[in-house]
């Protein structure tokens, strides 16, 4: 490998390594947000949302610098086109961070509803999920990532059981129905983020074997 070459890719994981900490400490704060009812701490998550946008038109350069001039070939086109890939994921869940946050924000001045436990455990699994997927990512491991892509039917099993305690209670208590409205927002985000978890996934699996298992994740049993 050209040392520029070498040189630029290290930068490259250097940026996304440094996007992925702030994007996990941003889902990490808005799990503790919502778990305390915190304002501030939710305030925080939604001002750091705009380091994460301004990361990944950074990473976007980077990456369009490397195809124009480098014309790099198999794995190494592979991680910069995941990269490219995954950017985006990472910057939605940025942007599901803040929305968590948002609810938080309404949701704390409010009494907690008897749910919420419920929540903070699909939270915990989304950040676990990510988690994994960055690990299989930048490895990159193939199996590590198809594990990543199984946890996402247990999220999807707890988001659907909490969404009707959620429905269920609002039928009973209707003071309760802007804070169970809110509280279904957050948990469709939280169930948005172990997705785009897996498509992080599906890029380590392209990375690491050259195979695309795009929308087909969950469904590997490679």
């Amino acid at each position: 490998m050209p040392k520029h070459l070498e040189k630029e890719l290290a930068e490259l994981k250097v940026s996304m390594l440094n996007m992925v900490a702030e994007v996990k400490q941003n889902l990490q704060k808005a799990c503790q947000a919502f778990a305390h009812l915190d304002a501030d701490l939710a305030q925080a998550v939604i001002e750091a949302d705009l380091q994460i946008n301004e990361l990944e038109v950074s990473i976007d350069e980077q990456v369009l610098k490397l195809l124009a001039l480098e014309a790099p070939v198999a794995k190494d086109l592979r991680f910069i086109l995941g990269c490219l890939r995954s950017t985006v994921d990472l910057e939605r869940i940025g942007d599901e961070c803040a929305n968590i946050a948002e609810s938080t924000v309404v949701l704390s001045c409010k009494p907690s509803l008897p749910f919420y436990r419920k929540m903070v455990d699909l939270g915990e699994q989304a950040y676990n999920m990510l988690d994994l997927a960055v690990t299989a990512f930048f490895q990159p491991d193939a199996d590590l990532a198809i594990e990543v892509c199984k946890m996402d039917q247990k999220v999807d099993d707890l988001n659907r059981e909490i969404i009707r305690e959620i429905i269920n209670y609002m039928t009973e208590k209707t003071p309760a129905i802007e804070r169970s409205v809110q509280a279904i927002s957050i948990c469709r985000r939280f169930e948005r983020i172990a997705d785009l978890s897996t498509n992080i996934a599906e890029s380590a699996v392209f990375i690491d074997k050259g195979i695309n298992i795009k929308h087909y994740c969950q469904f590997d049993n490679r």
